[in-house]
């Protein structure tokens, strides 16, 4: 007789969950994640080269840093609007746009999925690892296939290859299974939203096609990242700790579990702390289209 499926101890990428736990831990560690992802933005932002003037929408924008790398690229005279759900991220990305006195950058909270957006059109739709959350990802893109310029409009966004491309994930996350065997681990929600759910280059030339798009690019890329933006090995394990598949996995686990969980994800990320931080392979897709 085959067990019963285990329930997902991980709460749900839902708007609550991004106002609760999820939104509040990302505004606090949003330097460590910016130090990790912003190579990987900046290759997007190089993809959709924005130009002096025009306007450009960052998705899922969190704390802010690539809506204000957008701002300092259309300079004075564009415009950008980063969008998100998390009231706590949208905060800490005022905070900072306060501070570089960006005022050709605004903040919205709603969802880029569903929100429609006033004229005059965007001449950009940008994204690092935000439009992989959609509920509906095929309304979505087309909600925003709708808010770009008709002829000139473009996208370009940076998502996640799969998990097992991706050891800074799925390293630790089997380190936690391995270490703490009674914690369920249900299986993948192949599409569900949520970080790995644009792994597959098909399904997402797809999904933009069907929206409208035009010119879909996808290239492959692996690059070397410093994960959590972590100088040493406790650093990174704290990271991990908090965000990333294996915190997902402890949710809300006993307490008394997080000290086992915390020397497993030292152990598989210890190959990889060096002189300078913590360095592993970053799979991602890098993503172009045209209106």
């Amino acid at each position: 007789m085959s067990e019963p499926p285990a329930k997902n101890p991980a709460p749900a990428c839902t708007d609550a969950w991004w106002q609760d736990r999820a939104g509040r831990t990302w505004a606090e560690l949003a330097e460590a994640t910016d130090r990790q992802l912003d190579p990987l933005g900046q290759m997007a932002i190089a993809c959709l080269a924005p130009k002096s003037g025009e306007s450009v929408l960052d998705i899922g924008c969190g704390a802010g840093q690539t809506s204000l790398e957008l701002g300092t690229a259309v300079g004075a005279s564009g415009r950008v609007l980063g969008v998100d759900i998390s009231e706590a991220l949208l905060a800490r990305a005022q905070e900072r746009a306060t501070a570089a006195g960006a005022s050709n950058v605004t903040f919205l909270r709603a969802d880029a999925g569903t929100h429609r957006f006033a004229p005059p059109p965007f001449d950009g739709l940008f994204s690092r690892f935000g439009v992989m959350f959609f509920d509906d990802p095929r309304t979505a893109f087309a909600n925003l296939h709708a808010a770009l310029a008709p002829r000139s409009g473009r996208l370009s966004f940076v998502c996640w290859q799969a998990m097992e491309r991706n050891p800074w994930a799925e390293l630790p996350l089997r380190a936690v299974q391995s270490a703490l065997p009674q914690l369920p681990m249900p299986p993948p929600l192949v599409g569900a939203p949520g970080p790995f759910a644009f792994a597959d280059p098909d399904h997402v030339s797809s999904l933009l096609a069907g929206a409208g798009f035009r010119a879909v690019d996808i290239e492959s890329r692996t690059v070397a990242t410093n994960v959590g933006g972590a100088r040493t090995l406790d650093e990174v394990t704290d990271y991990l700790m908090q965000l990333g598949p294996a915190s997902r996995l402890l949710g809300d686990a006993d307490k008394a579990l997080r000290p086992a969980a915390r020397a497993a994800i030292a152990q598989s990320m210890a190959g990889f702390a060096v002189e300078n931080g913590v360095w592993c392979d970053a799979a991602v897709l890098l993503v172009t289209a045209r209106a």
